[in-house]
């Protein structure tokens, strides 16, 4: 099923979420919508604060060199925990909760963390790349977190000025549209 993806400035996406502790047909439920959601809003990863559901889970689906997510490829993780970061890297990211925005933004090039599988098993991952730069993006949301915190203070709140401007743009044009 397709769920609603909450959008800034909504302030559940600034909510800390919690530990999973049921690993039964819920959790198994939410993840597979959670992937439904994201293929059908063209997202490469989808933290579960992000369809309205506060719980330490995420999934990420790096393309191929096609261009193609295959489901095989689906990482999920529970209760995922960076043991070990290095490096440093700049990568243009984009949100499904912040449609239409892109801005560098500098994070670890290389990532450890430890996660459970939706059946509660613990996992050890190693990633760099683009890889590290999703698991990070998507476990900042869990902790209640954008990447827009992230940029520096001029682009920061030049986003800010420029989200009221589309805000109330989009305001005027609803109340003076025929009939709404």
């Amino acid at each position: 099923m397709i769920r609603t993806i909450i959008t800034y400035p909504d302030k559940r996406l600034f909510l800390r979420s919690q530990e999973v502790e049921d690993f039964g047909g819920e959790l198994h439920t939410l993840l597979d919508d959670m992937y439904e959601t994201m293929i059908e809003k063209n997202g490469i990863g989808l933290a579960a604060i992000q369809v309205a559901v506060p719980k330490r889970a995420l999934i990420i689906n790096l393309p191929d060199e096609e261009g193609n997510q295959r489901p095989e490829e689906l990482l999920e993780l529970i209760n995922p925990v960076i043991l070990e970061e290095r490096g440093s890297q700049v990568y243009t990211e984009g949100c499904l909760s912040i449609p239409d925005y892109y801005s560098d933004v500098e994070r670890a090039e290389w990532v450890k963390v430890r996660y459970q599988d939706r059946y509660g098993k613990s996992h050890i991952l190693e990633a760099d790349g683009l890889l590290a730069v999703a698991i990070q993006h998507e476990i900042d949301h869990l902790d209640g977190h954008l990447f827009i915190e992230r940029l520096p203070y001029l682009k920061r709140k030049k986003f800010e000025k420029e989200f009221r401007k589309k805000r109330r743009s989009a305001q005027t044009t609803v109340r003076s549209s025929p009939g709404g």
